[in-house]
């Protein structure tokens, strides 16, 4: 057992010996003034012991007057009775005052130094009147009653003598007083010298006592003092927390606990004692490396071994844990007498480390299994796949738009929404795998044995509609979206590294096709990413190297014709790659950070050109929801129209509904600093978001950008785009805004534009994207703009034929199709069918595709398609090398083919 300071202090005190007090100390002690508030103790301890003085002479004397009155009555002695009794009743008097003066020292708490002068007094007076009477009676006695005389003397000399001892002050005056009254009486000078040397000797004898007893107070009292200063740090350390003692006799029962051991059993210490120690620990209930560890303690007991931080669990109904050390105790004769130790309460230390293991597998915020915990969890996944023979698939998830909330919310809010989204996550993936968050937006999914692309599909499909759904978060309503990136990886041939940078490249893949989408890994997406990082850097440079120029689209007024503005739009020539699609490098530009300086650039090219227009002529210009959220982005606007002396009326901004993800105070006060200025706001891309709606109702707008996906094919009467763009007119008309239709290519489309009542019309029917000087030629042209286009859209067909397999009458069969567009196909079959039938069909290299029987004639039929075909499909894949271990989604998976989008 460890040796503790208290331990120390008092062992040290009991060895070192004290100082013995001098022979001054000793003799003026007691009426001399204390040094100390010790020493002053010891005096009233000693005034104490002398309380029964006054009691013990007044005995002597009350039986010395007796004697008297008994002898004189009996001789008829005709000495004076009178003075015998009154020194003897003298002496009395001297003691009664001095039982009252310690009785009343008791109450009143005088000085000690005090008292004993007082003591000293009385003790003399009664000594002096014992010595008068006995003088008295020496004067009747003759020669031959010497002896009489002899013994009487003798009697009080005891008696004071007796009564003195413990004070030498006291004792020197009575032995004093007796000398002086021998010498002055003429006793004989034996006597007289017997008296003397008697008083010699009784007061060195009580001098020698005195210096003893001093010295025995003395080292009692530090003795005290140590064992209350090892009390207190005893207290202290059981207070703290950090341990507490116990002690056992000789049969192992406890003789001293703690109340702190106590208070793990609900009682009181003096309860647990005379109980076994090894009562108090439970086997039971423990753990292996617990009972290990009681029988450790158990031994070390029974074979009076010294033991250290043994852990053990209390016999309790609480989850209680002890770290116990002790030493055996054994005599100077080496007898046993039990244990003594100390014991720590390790209930909260395990507590935490439980807490801070479970930190270091989970995550703090959402409570889902960290990136480390997932590592794991994924290399289990792979090796019972390998031993099942049976695959594993992963989910990277990342959350679209995530960053706008964090930073036009704050971080709380952003936390708050992570833990709503971890719980739509774990809802969504249920018993199919387990959800983890990787840290920031990201979160992935594993997915062990699950390896049913129809199954992934609709797994990725779900889970993306469900973290779509808006959230409301201290009274903000938030919406966000998800990617996610889905790689499989084959039993035994896959590691978790591989299969991870699959799946990352997969959910790269899906953001940059335009987010809130799912993708399966292919090998051809190694190559995409390398070439990817090569054009964010030549991105970088590409403002600098003058590579990024603007375009302008006009925008034309439906009933005139004339062009009422041009939309800026900006264009990248890149060296060796030429012209770099907007739908590329945009996205590109947003996530490295480089849209604000792209925006800006293009703001002010787009002005610069329009400050050469006539003054009714408006340039529109995109704002990312990156700019929008930028606090200074009014002032970048106002010092572009001041640098370029335009009007702020000329200037058009299309917004997006991204802007409105946060819909916090933010937003409202940027629309108002932007309307200050006097600049006119557009909503881009209307009907396209989640409540656009919504927006329109406080957003101060002065126009709606029908977005192209309702224009296109409108004229024709298999879809509902023109009931949409109607209500989007009427809606328009009623909040008094401009509305402008884009994408418009057809003329059926135009003139059912212009039918509908849209304001303006902006599409390739009345002109492409052009350079700067053409848009000035344009501009301060008076001339309408004529409509050049195709009169109506045709969907695109595919004329290749292709074959597939379909279930006909439960016979499975092989057909050829024709003539394939997005809607539908001819079939050439030599089975019939009926109109109406629904057929899935199973298109060789492609995959299955749902339709309806319209039309059947010989050996042929019509089919329309449930859905929307993707003739992307369609197109010849080259054969690609697949990464081992890594299973496509266009790859012959456990027998079966798992067809991907």
């Amino acid at each position: 057992m460890r040796r503790t300071r208290f331990e120390g202090a008092a062992r040290t005190a009991l060895i070192a010996p004290l100082p013995q007090a001098t022979l001054r100390e000793a003799l003026l002690f007691d009426i001399r003034s204390s040094d100390s508030d010790g020493d002053d103790l010891i005096a009233r301890q000693r005034l104490a012991s002398l309380r029964h003085v006054p009691l013990l002479l007044a005995l002597t004397h009350l039986m010395g007057l007796a004697a008297v009155v008994i002898f004189v009555a009996s001789r008829g002695s005709p000495m004076s009775i009178a003075t015998v009794i009154g020194g003897l009743a003298l002496a009395v008097a001297s003691d009664a005052g001095a039982w009252v003066l310690l009785r009343y020292n008791d109450r009143a708490d005088l000085d000690p130094k005090s008292v004993a002068l007082a003591l000293c007094a009385l003790v003399g007076t009664g000594c002096a009147a014992w010595t008068l009477a006995c003088h008295a009676i020496s004067l009747d006695l003759a020669t031959s009653e010497s002896g009489l005389l002899t013994l009487i003397v003798g009697v009080g000399v005891a008696a004071a003598a007796i009564v003195s001892v413990t004070s030498p002050p006291m004792l020197i005056i009575c032995g004093g007083t007796f000398c002086i009254a021998s010498l002055s009486f003429g006793l004989d000078p034996v006597l007289a010298a017997a008296v003397l040397v008697m008083a010699l000797l009784v007061i060195a004898y009580s001098t020698a006592m005195t210096r003893t007893v001093l010295a025995e107070s003395r080292k009692r009292q530090q003795l005290d003092h140590d064992a209350r200063k090892a009390l207190c740090f005893v207290e202290e350390f059981e207070n703290s927390g950090r341990g507490w003692f116990w002690e056992t006799n000789n049969q192992g029962l406890l003789s001293y606990v703690s109340q702190q051991l106590a208070d793990d059993f609900n009682c009181h210490a003096d309860q647990l004692i005379g109980r076994l120690l090894g009562d108090l620990v439970s086997i039971d209930q423990a753990g292996d490396e617990l009972i290990r560890e009681e029988r450790t303690l158990g031994f070390h007991l029974s074979a009076r071994f010294p033991f250290s931080d043994v852990v053990v669990r209390a016999a309790s109904s609480a989850d209680i844990h002890w770290s116990l050390s002790g030493n055996p105790l054994f005599d100077d004769r080496g007898r046993f007498l039990g244990f003594r130790g100390i014991g720590t309460d390790l209930t909260e230390q395990r507590r935490s480390e439980q807490e801070i293991s479970r930190l270091a597998r989970f995550d703090s915020l959402t409570g889902l299994p960290n990136r480390a915990m997932m590592h794991q969890t994924l290399d289990e996944a792979l090796r019972n796949a390998a031993r099942r023979q049976k695959g594993c698939t992963l989910f990277l998830i990342d959350l679209d738009r995530f960053k706008n909330v964090n930073d036009t919310l704050g971080h709380p809010v952003g936390d708050a929404l992570l833990r709503q989204v971890a719980q739509r996550l774990v809802s969504v993936m249920g018993d199919h795998g387990q959800i983890g968050r990787l840290g920031g937006d990201e979160f992935k999914a594993v997915l062990p044995g699950t390896v049913e692309t129809g199954l992934l599909e609709s797994l990725a499909r779900t889970l993306i509609e469900q973290v779509s759904r808006p959230y409301l978060i201290e009274d903000h309503r938030v919406t966000i979206g998800a990617s996610v990136g889905i790689a499989i990886g084959d039993p035994g041939r896959c590691s978790a590294d591989s299969l991870v940078r699959n799946a990352d490249l997969a959910l790269y893949a899906a953001k940059a096709a335009g987010r809130g989408r799912h993708m399966f890994f292919d090998a051809s997406m190694h190559s995409e990413a390398s070439d990817r990082r090569v054009l964010e850097c030549d991105l970088r440079q590409a403002l600098e190297r003058g590579e990024l120029w603007v375009a302008f689209q006009p925008i034309v007024r439906a009933a005139s014709e004339e062009v009422s503005g041009f939309e800026a739009l900006v264009r990248w020539n890149h060296p060796t790659r030429g012209l770099v699609s907007p739908e590329i490098f945009i996205p590109i530009a947003e996530e490295c950070g480089l849209i604000g300086k792209i925006g800006e650039f293009v703001l002010n090219e787009a002005l610069a050109e329009a400050a050469h227009w006539p003054d009714q002529v408006r340039i529109a210009v995109n704002l990312s929801p990156i700019q929008f959220n930028d606090p200074a982005i009014s002032d970048i606007v106002a010092a572009a129209l001041g640098q370029h002396v335009v009007r702020a009326e000329r200037l058009e901004l299309e917004i997006t509904e991204g802007v409105f993800l946060a819909d916090s105070d933010e937003t409202d006060q940027t629309f108002a600093r932007l309307k200050a200025l006097g600049v006119r706001l557009a909503l881009d891309d209307f009907g396209t978001g989640y409540s656009s709606l919504g927006y329109l109702k406080k957003a101060p707008f002065d126009k709606i950008k029908i977005d192209q996906s309702f224009v296109r094919g409108a004229a024709s009467s298999s879809n509902r785009n023109a009931a949409i763009i109607r209500a989007i007119v009427t809606l328009a008309e009623s909040l008094d805004m401009d509305t402008t239709a884009e994408g418009v290519e057809t003329h059926d489309d135009l003139h059912l534009i212009r039918d509908l009542g849209v304001s303006q019309v902006q599409g390739y029917i009345f002109g492409r994207p052009m350079v700067a000087a053409d848009a000035r030629e344009l501009a301060c042209s008076v001339a309408a703009i004529e409509a050049d286009g195709f009169q109506s859209v045709r969907e695109p067909r595919q004329r290749l034929m292709r074959r597939a397999i379909v279930a006909i009458d439960g016979d499975t069969i092989e057909i050829r199709l024709r003539n394939i567009s997005a809607l539908g196909a001819l079939i050439e079959s030599d089975r019939p069918v009926a109109p109406g039938t629904t057929l899935a069909i199973d298109i060789v290299g492609v995959g299955p595709v749902i339709g309806t029987v319209r039309w059947a004639q010989a050996g042929k039929f019509g089919i329309q398609f449930n859905d929307p075909f993707d003739l992307g499909r369609m197109a010849p894949r080259p054969e690609k090398k697949v990464e081992p271990g890594v299973t496509s989604a266009w790859h012959v998976n456990q027998g079966r083919t798992s067809v991907g989008r």
